[in-house]
């Protein structure tokens, strides 16, 4: 009897998948790059922002919103509107390490907290008009467009060492058994609104503002495959505004509530940061963990209850 050959293998090894930390896309652990961006509607469509890993929305002065881009996974070229930093900016960077961060200014207070915070200080008041960019198509302030990929240039040429993307304290699997159909959400906050509507088409939620849809500059619609929505208190910062407003501090750090929408479903659910250096944690009311769909995830930080529209049931007609 002749032995059996065994299949000979392939002489080009196959290249292992690996995945970002953060947002459990397809791709690389890399170096963080924060970015806070202009949330206002003369602000739209912005730039860059389908490629982040993750984006917070925070309430700023006046009710408004603004967001915290985090990138790592893919550092696009050009990020903008670029706008100025918020003390609540210190708290949330801080789990990540320290991180680059980018920026169009501050209260004056405000850039020395900055500059003795655990963040690399890239702010634009520091660096050339060929790395934090004005496009002519777009008024002031809304102009300034970073190219995100010359900036992390300058910093390694600065020999910083960036923090690299690793686990924030949520892992990424299967959703847990039960939650709410839902076609939709709204979180407001009291000058800004978002809508999410889920795609089941897309397996991500689609976001609106006051009814408009929200596409960035690419032309794809802004969305959340994993959309958090995560209650905290609110209080005003010793920080104002230059009308004299107060900017609003969101605690970050402690316990709270909240909810995870992920796969046409939403989730009530426990957040848990005990120190600003410590990843954030999502539990149900049994303890167990609440599992992130991967992809793009955004977190809505607001004082607000959503208001969900939850999915109708079925007809025995329709079945």
């Amino acid at each position: 009897m002749t032995a059996c050959a065994s299949p000979a293998k392939n002489s080009s090894s196959e290249q292992e998948v690996t995945y970002n930390s953060i947002s459990g896309r397809v791709g690389v652990d890399g170096p963080i790059l924060a970015v806070k961006i202009d949330d206002t509607s003369a602000a739209r469509p912005q730039i860059g922002l389908e490629e982040a890993d993750l984006v917070y929305i925070e309430q700023v002065e006046g009710g408004l919103t603004r967001l915290a881009a985090i990138f790592s996974s893919v550092i696009p070229q050009n990020v903008g509107p670029v706008r100025s930093a918020r003390i609540s900016d210190i708290d949330i960077l801080s789990q990540y390490g320290k991180v680059v961060f980018a920026y169009s200014g501050a209260q004056r207070a405000m850039l020395t907290v900055i500059a003795n915070s655990n963040l690399w200080d890239y702010g634009a008041q520091r660096q050339s008009p060929t790395i934090y960019t004005r496009d002519p198509n777009r008024p002031a302030p809304y102009n300034m467009v970073l190219r995100g990929d010359l900036l992390l240039e300058k910093a390694n040429a600065d020999q910083r060492d960036i923090a690299i993307s690793k686990s924030i304290g949520w892992s990424f699997g299967d959703a847990p058994v039960g939650g709410v159909a839902i076609d939709s959400v709204v979180v407001r906050w009291p000058a800004s609104k978002y809508e999410a509507t889920w795609s089941k088409n897309e397996k991500r939620w689609l976001f609106s503002n006051a009814g408009v849809a929200n596409f960035a500059a690419s032309g794809k619609q802004l969305g959340a495959t994993t959309f958090v929505i995560q209650n905290v208190t609110m209080s005003d910062s010793i920080y104002r505004s230059a009308d004299g407003g107060y900017t609003p501090y969101s605690e970050t750090v402690g316990t709270g509530t909240g909810y995870i929408l992920r796969d046409g479903r939403s989730f009530k659910a426990n957040w848990s940061r005990p120190t600003a250096e410590s990843g954030t944690t999502w539990t149900l009311a049994d303890g167990s963990e609440v599992n992130f769909a991967a992809g793009s995830i955004w977190v809505a930080l607001t004082d607000r209850k959503p208001e969900f529209t939850l999915t109708a049931p079925s007809s025995p007609l329709s079945k």
